[in-house]
């Protein structure tokens, strides 16, 4: 049944409450709802919250989004993790249907007496309520009786009668207790409550083999080991990163190896792509030799974690023809008509090095060894899991498998890697990855990316949560094979300011931007099939680094709470094609009287998306948006030139992609910004 109160589209809630929204502990996000009755009387709503220990929280009230819309929501922040539970509670509001008709009535001399009496015993029932709750002697309740007692005195003339039920305190007292008649109440729905990192993050990746590899002119390079890519942390963790990630490190195979820029004729130096996996040293449970032993990685764990990096592994469901699983589980792949096993292909290319894996063969044995590996590596300290091509697998393998891991181990979180279809992708954030990659690194022009990080911050935040990857060993886009040292500025500034998680793939500080031939996006010897050492010391002597810029990124990002969240992002108006504007904020405290929050934190990011020329164009804020009246004016602080500037509603900007493309603003309130 409908119930007495409609309550319907309620949000957030995926697939009908078939699995939960996510949320992060801390994170503030909006609950709403469309709430109507029949006729004219006043309706309210609130929000009642579950925790996981199942103790029901304080009815939240809700507010009408915009008049006549009949939609309600709240701003909540869910401060532990744990699955949670919500409804939605609706209620007709007698005191605000009276208070619309009376101030209405009274003022024109219309049934006075008979409205103020109706009134008066609205505020004593209200008042009544205030007792039942256990606050008998509180102010709420004897706001409430003032009101009835002066509604009766008709020794004050009607509009001075009328006055004491729009007092503030009134207001405040209806606030902490309204008076509700015929409450219907919503299904529960589900919100799962992960710890910051799965919202809030900033990635690096690199390869290990190329970490102290030799880097002299004409000297062939060895592999680097865990020992001494632990030499690389300080640095990553210098520039601010949270995460460092790791592609497979396990045995790479024989058969079929790639070679250099993926040629199937290797050399005898040559290592082989990482994600061949499997060799006669072992499978996804061991390490290359190569790299060192279990004691040289739980070591790194453990460098990484006094730097205050996690490290991120990844998790290919793949295997080299050398892998053990093929000698010992051949029911674990596909067998084609000639007997042999079927490798990856996407006609016509085709990875002859790589053996997919059949989910459907033996379904309860892929899922139990693959449920080990990953309880293997959490053994060694590994939280995070970066997972490869995760769309090539059946999505409830992925539902069964993250829902087991939460059972035991919360805090263990999932990255999907999965370039595909908008269906698949959602699918896999749906049924339990914390994270997803997306299609940002495509997405350059204007257009293209309001549309596309308005959607990733609204419309499937409760959901997936985005993160922008600037790069990767697979897409090396155009934009920065042709862009310049503008272009690699331009891309981090979109990535880390835009979204709560994002990502670098080692090189991207210095700039390294040669395809492996024209319109490919494969890098020029490629790392995933060569060493490919770097000699970061010289770069940053030369100047040829921008760790320095990725540095100031991170490090704001820390330092503001609003470019933590994910759902608060806002564009604004530029009249220019290749200048885009938007910002964030995180309201400060709520002050009852003025019934507003305060400025809060707030960030506005101008940039030049053209990394070729210098542009100039008007700047025209949404203000309410920020906080603020329409007229008021207030000073800037760009963080990345230390310069002030005096703003309003309309400004001038001109930004040059070859000294600073961007604007990162931080709000500093004067005493005429608010209202």
């Amino acid at each position: 049944m409908i119930g007495r109160i409609p309550i319907q589209d309620i949000h957030p809630v995926v697939e009908c409450g078939q699995w939960p929204a996510k949320a992060a502990a801390g994170e503030t996000f909006e609950i709403s709802a469309t709430v109507f009755r029949e006729g004219h009387d006043a309706v309210a709503a609130g929000v009642v919250l579950i925790d996981p220990a199942g103790a029901r929280g304080p009815l939240l009230p809700m507010r009408e989004v915009a008049p006549g819309t009949d939609r309600w929501a709240v701003d909540v922040s869910l401060p532990t993790e744990g699955d949670w539970q919500f409804r939605v509670e609706a209620w007709s509001d007698p005191v605000g249907t009276w208070l619309h008709d009376a101030e209405i009535k009274i003022p024109r001399g219309m049934d006075v007496d008979l409205m103020c009496e109706e009134g008066a015993r609205l505020y004593e029932r209200a008042a009544k309520a205030v007792r039942q709750v256990g606050c008998p002697e509180c102010q709420h309740r004897a706001a409430l009786l003032t009101v009835a007692q002066r509604l009766r005195d008709d020794d004050y003339d009607p509009r001075a009668r009328l006055a004491a039920a729009e007092l503030p305190a009134t207001a405040a007292a209806l606030a902490a207790h309204p008076l509700r008649d015929l409450v219907t109440r919503s299904p529960r729905y589900r919100v799962t409550v992960d710890r910051r990192r799965a919202l809030f993050g900033s990635w690096y990746e690199f390869f290990p083999r190329s970490e102290g590899a030799v880097v002299e002119e004409g000297v062939p390079p060895t592999s680097g080991n865990f020992r001494t890519a632990a030499e690389r942390l300080p640095a990553v963790a210098g520039m601010g990163f949270d995460v460092v990630y790791l592609p497979p490190v396990h045995p790479i195979g024989e058969t079929f190896r790639k070679g250099r820029n993926n040629t199937l004729s290797p050399g005898d130096d040559d290592p082989g792509s990482p994600w061949a996996i499997g060799s006669q040293d072992g499978g996804h449970d061991a390490l290359h030799p190569d790299l060192g032993t279990f004691d040289d990685f739980d070591a790194f764990v453990r460098r990484a974690r006094e730097l205050g990096l996690e490290v991120a592994l990844d998790l290919a469901l793949q295997c080299s023809p050398d892998h053990p699983w093929v000698k010992e589980h051949p029911e674990w792949f596909t067998i084609r008509a000639d007997g042999s096993i079927a490798y990856a292909e996407n006609p016509p290319k085709k990875y002859q090095d790589i053996y997919p894996m059949n989910f459907d063969r033996d379904p309860e044995g892929v899922y139990a060894e693959v449920a080990r590996v990953v309880r293997h590596w959490m053994s060694h300290g590994v939280r995070v899991f970066r997972v490869d091509n995760p769309h090539t697998k059946p999505v409830g393998f992925w539902e069964r498998l993250l829902a087991d891991v939460k059972k035991t181990d919360p805090d263990v979180i999932f990255l999907s890697e999965a370039f595909t279809r908008p269906p698949m992708m959602r699918g896999l954030a749906k049924v339990g990855f914390h994270q997803s990659y997306t299609y940002f690194t495509w997405k350059n022009s204007k257009s293209d990316l309001e549309g596309y990080l308005g959607e990733l911050s609204h419309e499937t935040s409760h959901y997936l949560r985005p993160n922008l990857f600037v790069n990767t060993p697979d897409i090396l886009h155009e934009y920065l094979q042709h862009g310049g040292m503008p272009a690699f500025k331009i891309r981090a500034v979109l990535a880390a300011m835009a979204s709560p998680a994002w990502g670098v793939y080692a090189g991207y500080e210095l700039g390294e931007n040669t395809a492996v031939r024209p319109g490919s996006e494969e890098y020029l010897h490629s790392e995933k099939y060569e060493f490919r050492p770097r000699d970061w010391a010289a770069a940053e002597r030369e100047g040829r680094s921008l760790a320095p810029f990725i540095t100031s990124l991170n490090l704001f990002r820390r330092a503001h709470p609003a470019v933590q969240e994910l759902r608060n992002l806002r564009f604004h108006e530029v009249d220019h094609p290749d200048i885009i504007c938007f910002s964030k904020r995180l309201p400060g405290a709520y002050d009852a009287s003025s019934r507003r929050h305060g400025i809060g934190d707030v960030v506005l990011v101008v940039v030049n998306l053209d990394p070729h020329n210098t542009h100039e164009a008007t700047v025209r804020l949404d203000m309410p948006g920020l906080g603020l009246d329409w007229s008021s004016e207030f000073l800037v602080d760009d963080e990345l030139t230390g310069e002030t500037y005096q703003w309003r509603q309309s400004n001038y900007v001109r930004l040059d992609p070859f000294v600073h493309p961007a604007h990162i603003l931080t709000l500093r309130t004067t005493p005429s910004a608010q209202a």
